[in-house]
């Protein structure tokens, strides 16, 4: 339960306006362990929101197949829950509205309605359990989209860089309720980002991977314990360690893309100090 096993999958996308096709990963093999926190990290165009969209069943791969428990994933299903980087709460409804939405298919109004000011309160914000979507801040709405996709009792949480468009000081806020939430649930979760830090401060293992033909470069396990502060000499010495072969999939980007401006201009965008390998490119 909770298991998910990624086996030798591949991604092509066919434009048939030209009659070409592009491979964004290939030979994809990993396996997520029940209860495990994984993250995907890597430069932009590597396939980490397009494997998870596969996982999520939202979209199909080329070849290769994922599997989540002994299930076969061919469409979406309850026993994944999605948190993308936009809550898209309905506006018309409140926060409490919105989660009980989810799971009103599978009981009672009232009942849907507890059990949704439940997991608002598993991520804190039982004082706006009454509030609409516009009159709550950034980080209150992916707030509100967690605990959508937690009331659906999901064996699998997939967090598509949920965390992406927040300002720095609300994303280190959110880190703590994310792993609140995972001690708390102990759902698997598997977590896309482009921020070097993020990773090590909420995984179990962080899964690197490259540019196009990608796939997996290589899997670091974060092994010191929880909380986790940026300026310990475990945590920035796998920083660096990412962060030297993360640097050579960037310069690839950059090359590919830039093409004589690559380097006049690689010191400015590729050592960036936050490490968020994804602003740039």
């Amino acid at each position: 339960m909770g298991r998910v096993d990624i086996a030798n999958v591949k991604k092509t996308f066919e434009n048939k306006e030209n009659a070409s096709s592009f491979t964004v990963f290939e030979n994809v093999d990993l396996t997520v362990e029940p209860g495990e926190f994984v993250s995907l990290l890597g430069p932009s165009g590597c396939g980490k929101s397009t494997l998870l969209n596969i996982v999520a069943g939202l979209d199909r791969a080329t070849a290769g197949k994922v599997q989540v428990g002994e299930r076969i994933v061919k469409e979406p299903g309850s026993d994944r829950g999605v948190v993308f980087q936009e809550a898209a709460l309905m506006p018309w409804l409140t926060a409490v509205e919105n989660v009980a939405f989810a799971i009103r298919k599978k009981m009672k109004k009232t009942e849907a309605t507890e059990r949704a000011k439940e997991f608002l309160k598993l991520v804190h914000l039982s004082k706006f359990v009454d509030a609409y979507p516009h009159e709550l801040s950034g980080g209150m709405k992916q707030r509100v989209a967690i605990a959508r996709a937690l009331a659906m009792d999901p064996e699998i949480l997939l967090m598509d860089e949920p965390f992406g468009a927040l300002d720095e000081q609300t994303r280190t806020m959110l880190h703590r309720e994310v792993q609140f939430i995972w001690e708390e649930t102990r759902k698997t979760i598997i977590f896309v980002t482009h921020n070097i830090r993020e990773a090590i401060m909420l995984s179990d293992r962080i899964v690197l991977m490259g540019t196009r033909p990608g796939g997996i470069r290589k899997i670091f396990p974060v092994n010191f314990p929880r909380p986790r502060t940026p300026s310990s000499q475990e945590f920035t010495k796998l920083e660096a360690e990412i962060m030297e072969i993360l640097g050579g999939e960037i310069e690839k980007v950059m090359r590919e893309e830039m093409g004589d401006d690559f380097h006049s201009k690689k010191a400015s965008l590729l050592y960036s100090t936050h490490r968020d390998m994804g602003d740039n490119i």
